[in-house]
């Protein structure tokens, strides 16, 4: 079983801005403690402990209130972890849940009780692959009388094969990582002009998070993300989210969060539109109040 590292023991506080009240982490995740929420025996990779107490800190540190879990692949289809987290965030947390066609509208209707707002799906080849579409379907279906949205992980090369599968989405869809496109082909890459083009659709949402995984340069300050972050923004204003992608599983350099934060001042110059990414676009998605 491959383990991973742990995230950065000493994160910065932010230096070139301060975050507004309410300033949301939409893709962040816990993992264990594994003596309280067990790992599942069917992951790919062993996480050390990073769980609610240290994220909290975390928060702390960065000057941010809100937050969206989004549940880990190494706890499968066991949420506890993330609902523990979400419950202790006493409405400031919210969550992506990982669900199969076990769930039933029960279980998801306690999901939704419990602060989850969406499920999430795979398509990256090397991480798995596309799930089961028949299975995917009746899932999406099964979600929808609960208001959720479908978040997608995606490679953006891979993007033109799914877009029959994007049109008939009958809900919003989250585009995680900005589909994780290869920063060194440029702005005018095909993959990345067919993210940008359904950006059109009112149903699009994508998440301007990873540069970490992103930059071809593999350390800050992450220079080569910032234009596809502007054009993204620019295409959607009102659809763009925004994360740490904490405590950053499966990363070949590990991210001082703080400077991710500060990177926020380049992706987003305008302070009105930074605070529509981080305040305003998270209370439309996740329900905050």
């Amino acid at each position: 079983m491959r383990s991973i590292p742990a995230p950065h023991p000493n994160p910065h506080a932010p230096t070139r801005w301060t975050p507004p009240p309410n300033a949301t982490d939409a893709h962040c995740h816990v993992f264990g403690p594994a003596e309280t929420f067990p790992f599942s025996p069917d992951r790919s990779y062993t996480p050390p402990d990073s769980g609610i107490a240290d994220f909290m800190a975390l928060q702390e540190r960065l000057g941010l209130s809100r937050a969206v879990f989004v549940q880990a692949s190494c706890h499968g289809t066991d949420n506890a972890a993330m609902l523990d987290a979400i419950q202790r965030g006493k409405g400031r947390y919210a969550g992506v849940a990982m669900i199969d066609e076990s769930f039933s509208e029960a279980d998801i209707a306690a999901l939704h009780e419990a602060g989850a707002r969406g499920t999430r799906f795979n398509f990256v080849k090397h991480l798995g692959g596309a799930p089961d579409l028949d299975a995917f379907w009746r899932l999406v279906d099964r979600v929808q009388p609960f208001g959720w949205h479908i978040v997608l992980h995606f490679d953006a090369r891979d993007l033109p094969d799914y877009s029959d599968l994007l049109d008939q989405m009958p809900c919003p869809y989250v585009i995680d990582h900005m589909a994780r496109v290869p920063t060194a082909d440029g702005i005018e890459q095909a993959p990345f002009q067919t993210l940008l083009e359904l950006m059109r659709d009112e149903r699009a949402w994508v998440k301007i998070s990873g540069a970490e995984r992103l930059t071809a340069d593999g350390a800050p300050p992450y220079d080569d993300v910032v234009p596809y972050a502007r054009a993204l923004v620019a295409a959607a204003p009102d659809r763009v989210l925004w994360g740490t992608d904490w405590p950053h599983p499966n990363v070949r350099h590990m991210p001082d969060d703080g400077d991710l934060v500060d990177l926020l001042v380049d992706l987003i110059p305008d302070e009105t539109t930074r605070h529509q990414v981080l305040v305003t676009n998270p209370e439309t998605l996740y329900d905050f109040g």
